[in-house]
């Protein structure tokens, strides 16, 4: 694995320079911008600039934090040749209710790190509980499976996006709430979305996707290729 990400540290940097590029990170539920701290550190070693935006993600529903949260962000980049987004669970699913009603011809790539585009199961089962609401907030609530989840009305991604799943679960308690291979938040099958241009799995966990340097480097290759690295003795799925 140390092998891997120094080939593929590597292999980006003889990569296209990130030139006049921005990049908006949007962390997940619950989360504050300091969680994509380091992310935002090795891209802007890359050359990248880099909008790293904070957004009450517990005091609204996916509709108004995407407004919340991406509108100024994009002021911020609005004189660059190119824009992308790095998204971590939730900012995710902001980043496609945006997209589904705005049209952004500088858009270039989009990754999300551990995102319900299918929603997760943990909602379904502790949605009802009392201080579920407190913890997560209406957008938490709108995070499930079932009629009610926002990202199952969003559709098919209409844009270059590539996704990075998570394996590993620091939870067991949520990860029994969970069909299949999960994060300990969602499965790796609730990450996909149809229209996607890419699809890996890192032995990582929800909490910590965002800070792993394997993904982190897999971040930036596909910023740079439109594509996930997958060389010699490649054993992800």
């Amino acid at each position: 694995m140390k092998l891997k990400y120094i080939i593929l540290t590597v292999l980006c940097v003889f990569s296209l320079t990130a030139e006049s590029a921005c990049i908006v990170l949007l962390h997940g539920l619950a989360r504050t911008e300091n969680s994509m701290n380091y992310l935002q550190d090795q891209l802007e070693n890359e050359g990248y600039k880099v909008v790293n935006i904070g957004y009450p993600s517990r005091e609204h529903a996916i509709d108004a934090l995407a407004k919340k949260a991406i509108v100024p962000a994009l002021q911020l980049c609005n004189a660059e040749n190119e824009i992308n987004f790095v998204t971590h669970s939730l900012g995710g699913i902001l980043v496609r209710y945006y997209l589904g009603k705005h049209t952004l011809p500088q858009l270039k790539h989009v990754v999300m790190l551990a995102p319900p585009n299918k929603g997760s199961e943990v909602v379904d089962t502790l949605g009802n509980f009392p201080g579920f609401e407190l913890l997560n907030g209406d957008a938490g609530l709108q995070l499930g499976t079932g009629v009610n989840s926002i990202p199952n009305q969003l559709g098919n991604a209409n844009f270059d996006l590539g996704i990075i799943a998570g394996s590993n679960s620091i939870n067991w308690i949520l990860s029994s709430l969970i069909p299949g291979t999960d994060d300990g938040k969602v499965s790796v099958e609730n990450t996909k979305l149809d229209g996607m241009n890419d699809h890996i799995v890192l032995p990582v966990s929800h909490p910590f996707i965002m800070k792993d340097d394997e993904a982190i480097s897999q971040v930036i290759y596909y910023l740079k290729n439109g594509e996930f690295y997958s060389g010699p003795n490649e054993d992800l799925n």
